[in-house]
């Protein structure tokens, strides 16, 4: 039963728990590609290494997020928020430990299973404690302090690598961990929540389709078409084609398939996974760029990216009132061709440019359309869904944009024609960095066209009057992180 009021120490311990646990997650989400070239030069890893550490952590994320909330639910929010953090803190310290490529993806999997524990719980956990009246403020502090962890993410990797090494980044996960598990037993009380049967079955085959499909997309530049990569790719189109045929079968689905039904849903995450794609492609290798071939300190690559987050921060939640005045089609139109035309401006960083003159526009203007698009694209797949799978939508959403992500960072490097050690090589990484602009720009641009067959209505149409003061709107948009999409709760 929800019975904590806002401003009472209660409130201030269950802040801070969420907080921290979802702050904790978010901040390895960005500080690793910051990271990422002093990584590979100590442990000797080739980009198919690095790619397997930045995805290997989105993996175990994208496949057990929707699945994640639903333990919760069943085995009570607190005990399962803890035990995500205390898995993620214990696979903080083997990635601080690792002494080899291979044992750091391992430990960045199971660090990926313990954000996936974690992330759903932080928001639940203020949901079910909270008084209704005094939910939207607490959302809203969360929301606000979580998105600075976000932005100050890459500046603080950078700091910990030149402070000491990239392990820092991860074991100063270590005390925040323990902190936020003593500050959850203190503060946070247990809840639970009704839900149906668990689909172990869709996430185990969900899980299993998109490793071997990554692994696939990963080594095949490396290995060629040897047994594995085919035996992987088999294994990853056999098990989502069962996924989807046993989504389409089961009583009690992880992803109604008649959520699919609306044409607006669709084109909406269809828009997320390309966008989304092209953001996680394309940041991976800006840190690599700014830091090999213009001489950045990891420091500086961290805040050369941060106006990104600062634009989005002040100018997402103004541009998702807008939306839900005029419609959110065209947002979703103009966004993602902004974000394209600043991946396109981003092509002049070259050896020898100045910030200035050819990072910062270049950010701005990329900053300005993920601000255009992130609260659209988000209510308007809340509202074409209906209120009684508004949550399922939700980690829809989100785990599309991850598996976006995923994918085109398993898939961007070897089409742009970076392989092997090149990314050590100035030359070869601009060159490579400009087809990467190229190619993640047009998965922008087609993100852009699609929008055109989104109901302009949907967002007018999603409510009776008596309950659009309940509902999620763009305007209130939660962001927590460049790399997902905001989060919309019920008030």
């Amino acid at each position: 039963m929800s019975t904590v009021r806002w401003g009472t120490p209660a409130a201030r311990g269950i802040l801070a728990t969420a907080i921290l646990g979802s702050g904790m997650a978010m901040i390895d989400g960005t500080v690793v590609n910051v990271a990422l070239p002093h990584m590979g030069a100590e442990l000797g890893a080739a980009v198919a290494g690095l790619q397997w550490i930045v995805d290997g952590y989105l993996l175990a994320l994208a496949a057990l997020i929707l699945v994640a909330g639903s333990l919760g639910d069943r085995y009570g929010r607190r005990r399962v928020f803890v035990v995500g953090v205390i898995w993620f803190g214990v696979a903080s310290v083997l990635c601080g430990l690792a002494w080899s490529p291979q044992v750091l993806i391992g430990a960045r999997v199971l660090q990926g299973v313990g954000g996936a524990l974690l992330t759903p719980g932080s928001l639940a956990i203020l949901q079910s404690a909270f008084v209704r009246e005094d939910r939207a403020r607490a959302i809203g502090a969360w929301s606000g302090l979580s998105g600075i962890a976000a932005a100050a993410g890459p500046v603080l990797g950078g700091l910990l690598v030149q402070l000491w090494s990239w392990r820092l980044v991860f074991l100063i996960n270590v005390p925040i961990a323990a902190l936020c598990v003593w500050l959850a037993y203190r503060h946070v009380p247990e809840t639970r929540g009704a839900v149906g049967r668990i689909d172990a079955r869709g996430s185990v085959l969900g899980a299993v389709g998109l490793a071997a499909a990554t692994a696939c997309l990963v080594e095949a530049p490396v290995r060629g078409l040897d047994w594995l990569v085919v035996g992987c790719g088999v294994v990853g189109v056999v098990s989502l084609v069962v996924f989807v045929v046993h989504l389409r079968r089961a009583a009690d689905p992880l992803v109604p398939p008649s959520l699919f039904a609306d044409r607006t849903f669709t084109i909406s995450n269809a828009l997320t996974f390309v966008v989304y794609g092209a953001l996680g492609g394309g940041l991976l290798l800006m840190a690599m760029q700014l830091q090999v071939s213009l001489g950045y300190s990891p420091t500086e690559a961290g805040l050369a990216g941060m106006p990104i987050t600062v634009v989005m921060l002040l100018l997402s939640s103004r541009f998702g009132q807008w939306a839900s005045k005029a419609g959110p089609r065209w947002f979703l139109v103009v966004g993602p061709l902004l974000v394209a035309a600043g991946m396109l401006l981003l092509i002049r960083v070259t050896p020898g440019t100045s910030y200035l003159g050819a990072v910062l526009p270049g950010v701005l203007v990329f900053g300005m359309g993920l601000a255009v698009v992130v609260a659209p694209v988000t209510a308007t797949v809340l509202a074409a869904a209906p209120d009684e799978h508004a949550g399922v939508a939700s980690g829809v959403n989100n785990a599309v944009a991850r598996t976006g992500s995923l994918l085109a960072i398993a898939v961007l490097p070897a089409a742009a024609g970076l392989s092997g050690d090149a990314y050590t090589d100035p030359v070869a990484l601009t060159a490579a960095w400009q087809n990467a602009l190229v190619i993640a720009a047009v998965m922008a641009a087609i993100g852009g066209l699609l929008a055109i067959g989104v109901r302009g209505n949907v967002l007018a149409e999603a409510h009776t009057p008596e309950e659009t003061a309940d509902a999620p709107h763009p305007g209130e948009c939660l962001h927590c992180d460049i790399d997902a999409p905001p989060t919309h709760v019920r008030n």
